[in-house]
């Protein structure tokens, strides 16, 4: 299996986040990055390479164009203003407010930001852009017939809407390369959301579509993040109603709880046959994981991309979460290997 990098991820970089009202040490930090890729050279899963470069049509083709054009000049209004300091909303829209332009980067930060989590750098949009190059030169493999592709995205992307950031999401990296499938002429595709917070910026996209169906295991929205969004009577609407499949669990669910949700959306998955599969993979599901709760242990992670490879489907993953990162390679590993082997991960003719 291939996996796309590039060193551009390291301009997203901060030293403190503001958490549960204080500032503390960041989570979404380089080292995450830098950790998964010793780990794939160490297990030898494959060759690693760097991405293409792809224009702007296929962020467009999920995302707000106003939305993409704020994030692509923030950093020069903000800093123009500010100075060279990191860029955070100075105000959120209270309810029933108009949302119109404003003429001042901190309160054009609160119209497009939906937490403090993912300040703006000067270097952010470089980072996003090259999370989203990585994320589609997967997608163009697998076209190519390559039977899986891993994109070691940073910073992630599933909290990222079709008008808003955060959540240290920019762009939705997954939802951008499932677009891509769809406009490369895949008829359906499936996302299979597996980080441990609920891909709130994916089902946004995609919510009224019928042909990207939308599949997340999350902490329950009544006490984790993103909150407000992620129930399970969530289902789609218009088109798409039946289409989002959002599987929530409480607090310190085990992997027995975790398992038995993850066969409800792979037989979903399998009823919906797509073309294409893309995987949100987060491994902040981990016991030890500072900012979630779930209980999953290292070795229960090979049997989840095993039960995802039985699938038999052209797979793309793209990573998101995963905040303990002493474990986040050998985790996020443990999955791509237990993908290849199901079998899965060859080019598609050779694996019939």
């Amino acid at each position: 299996m291939k996996t796309i990098f590039s060193e551009l991820h390291s301009l997203q970089s901060v030293e403190t986040e503001f958490y549960r009202g204080k500032w503390v040490d960041a989570f979404e930090i380089p080292r995450r990055a830098e950790l998964v890729l010793a780990q794939i050279e160490r297990a030898g899963l494959g060759p690693v390479v760097a991405p293409d470069s792809f224009d702007l049509a296929p962020v467009l083709a999920v995302h707000d164009r106003d939305f993409v054009r704020f994030l692509e000049t923030a950093w020069q209004a903000w800093s123009a203003e500010v100075g060279p300091i990191p860029a955070y909303p100075n105000i959120w829209p209270p309810r029933r407010s108009r949302m119109i332009p404003t003429r001042r980067p901190g309160a054009e930060l609160g119209r497009y930001a939906v937490d403090m989590s993912s300040p703006v750098l000067e270097g952010t949009w470089a980072a996003a852009r090259a999370a989203v190059d990585c994320a589609l030169t997967g997608a163009r493999l697998i076209d190519a017939g390559e039977g899986a592709a891993f994109a070691l995205c940073r910073p992630p992307g599933h909290h990222a809407g079709r008008d808003y950031f955060g959540g240290y999401c920019f762009l939705n990296n997954a939802a951008i390369a499932a677009q891509y499938f769809r406009d490369s002429g895949a008829r359906r595709v499936a996302v299979l959301d597996i980080d441990y917070h609920h891909g709130n910026g994916t089902q946004d996209i995609f919510y009224d579509r019928a042909d990207v169906l939308t599949v997340s295991i999350h902490g329950d929205p009544v006490q984790e993040y993103p909150y407000y969004i992620g129930f399970a009577d969530e289902t789609g609407e218009g088109a798409g109603a039946g289409c989002n499949l959002n599987l929530p669990l409480p607090w310190g669910a085990d992997f027995t709880a975790w398992s038995a949700e993850l066969g409800k959306g792979l037989e979903r998955i399998a009823a919906f046959a797509p073309d294409r599969l893309v995987v949100s993979l987060g491994v902040d599901t981990f016991e030890e994981d500072p900012i979630s709760h779930f209980r999953l242990r290292s070795a229960d992670y090979p049997q989840i991309g095993r039960r995802i490879g039985e699938l038999g489907l052209p797979t793309l993953f793209v990573m998101e979460g995963g905040y303990a990162i002493e474990a986040i390679g050998v985790n996020a590993v443990a999955v791509l290997s237990g993908f290849e082997s199901a079998g899965a991960g060859l080019p598609r003719h050779l694996n019939r």
